[in-house]
């Protein structure tokens, strides 16, 4: 009787489980469509309250708009603007993976004196916010205002990078190491040849946390640049709702642009994601 019951019982918390989880989706999921379906209206339709939903006068105006107003030496281009934001992106997130992995590595599997001191020192640099530290940097590096690499530079070395790295390195069998040893490679070529072939999800998850912190950067760039020439994309979208009357339609549509980049990568990057956020939450 009891064996019945629990039988009954899966199907239905299976079935509670997945309803409740689809709720919270779909709740999250309304500011993003709230967005989208904005950035189709005309300006005086877009702050309607729950009416903003409805999908009506749908039309792609807005992004027209956007693009041909961003479009003149005076104003600046869109697409340079687009351009900068992805080669910034791109900088931290290869010269990240690359630095952060190997610090990773040599933190979680090479013995070395003050190993244990140094983890302990980036576990300590994770507590401390960047708007602390934000006035000093601005002032060390003052003379290098309005040049791309300051913009990249100060973000390719993570601690929390350096932790994910490291919760997952630790995960790997040493056995496979020690085969590598006895087979000839040292430690480079263990960790190119075999160690990041195995860590994917970590890679993945690293570079889609690191290109959504990198993408959305705005305080650093407000601190440390004046010229629209170098200025990215979260940036000019401050600028660009400044402006008056603001066109809430036109600014919905710049926010859609803005996202669009961020909903690609983690599209292609999806499942390694979730297996090296699984992979960390259980191994770590």
């Amino acid at each position: 009787m009891s064996t019945s019951t629990g039988l009954t019982r899966t199907p239905l918390r299976r079935f509670l489980d997945y309803a409740v989880l689809s709720v919270l989706a779909f709740i999250f999921t309304l500011p993003v469509i709230y967005l989208f379906l904005g950035s189709l209206k005309p300006s005086d339709e877009v702050l309607n309250g729950l009416s903003g939903f409805l999908p009506t006068h749908l039309s792609f105006d807005n992004y027209s708009a956007v693009l041909d107003s961003l479009n003149s030496d005076s104003t600046g281009y869109f697409w340079r603007f687009m351009g900068v934001s992805l080669l910034l992106t791109f900088v931290v997130v290869t010269g990240g993976l690359f630095v952060n992995s190997m610090a990773a590595y040599g933190l979680s599997r090479l013995k070395w004196r003050g190993r244990e001191a140094t983890f302990t020192l980036i576990l300590l640099m994770m507590m401390v916010p960047f708007e602390s530290v934000a006035v000093p940097l601005f002032y060390m590096f003052n003379d290098q205002r309005n040049t791309l690499y300051i913009l990249a530079i100060p973000f390719i070395a993570n601690a929390f990078s350096i932790y994910q790295f490291h919760t997952f390195f630790r995960s790997i069998p040493p056995s496979i190491e020690e085969a590598a040893r006895i087979d000839g490679a040292g430690p480079w070529r263990t960790f190119f040849a075999i160690i990041i072939p195995m860590s994917k999800p970590a890679f993945a998850s690293v570079a889609i946390l690191t290109f959504l912190t990198q993408w959305g950067s705005f305080l650093w760039p407000v601190l440390m640049v004046s010229d629209p020439s170098v200025r990215p994309l979260p940036l000019e979208m401050s600028v660009f709702q400044d402006q008056l009357p603001p066109d809430w339609g036109q600014i919905l549509a710049f926010g859609v642009l803005l996202v669009l980049p961020v909903l690609i990568v983690f599209a292609f990057f999806q499942r390694w994601f979730v297996q090296g956020v699984a992979s960390s939450a259980v191994k770590g």
